[in-house]
């Protein structure tokens, strides 16, 4: 008698557990009523799958419908460029990007915010000067790239000019 309590008991503990988890699976994911209505016109092509995917790609894809559906028109056409930009690159050439991605993302924040600076600048060079560096960079050989970039890792920044 005891015997077959214990297997009761460990029965429904087993039970309890696997509900549990079960629900707490379900609770990372987001149903598809909870998406808003502009977030549901935008995935609508998925309604029929999305049950069946994973939590964090119905996370991922709620983020990015509702970054979407706050975008303006210009935004979500300049949006729409860059991504078929990003489909006509070469599956190596994406694949390049999305390690130097990674490796910025590593990167400290100070580190970044040193990179995002530099880009800026560089852009708002005048055309003829951005060749002119971009040509100089070219002629130089691997290991002159190589001290360039070590040379600028280790030397303070000048303090901005007024």
């Amino acid at each position: 008698m005891k015997a077959n309590n214990l297997v009761a008991r460990t029965a429904v503990a087993i039970a309890a557990l696997l509900v549990v988890s079960l629900a707490n699976a379900q609770d990372d994911g987001i149903s598809w009523h909870e998406l808003s209505d502009g977030q549901r016109e935008i995935l609508s092509q998925l309604e029929s799958s999305w049950d069946s995917l994973p939590a964090e790609r119905q996370q991922r894809l709620s983020r990015g419908a509702q970054r979407w559906d706050a975008m303006s028109r210009q935004e979500r056409q300049q949006a729409r460029g860059r991504f078929q930009s990003w489909r006509k690159l070469s599956d190596e050439r994406r694949e390049l990007i999305r390690e130097r991605a990674q490796i910025f993302k590593n990167l400290s924040p100070e580190e970044q915010d040193r990179i995002r600076k530099n880009y800026r600048n560089y852009r708002q060079m005048n055309r003829e000067r951005r060749e002119q560096l971009r040509d100089r960079y070219k002629r130089m050989t691997p290991d002159q790239r190589q001290r360039l970039r070590d040379r600028l890792t280790r030397r303070p920044r000048p303090a901005p000019r007024d």
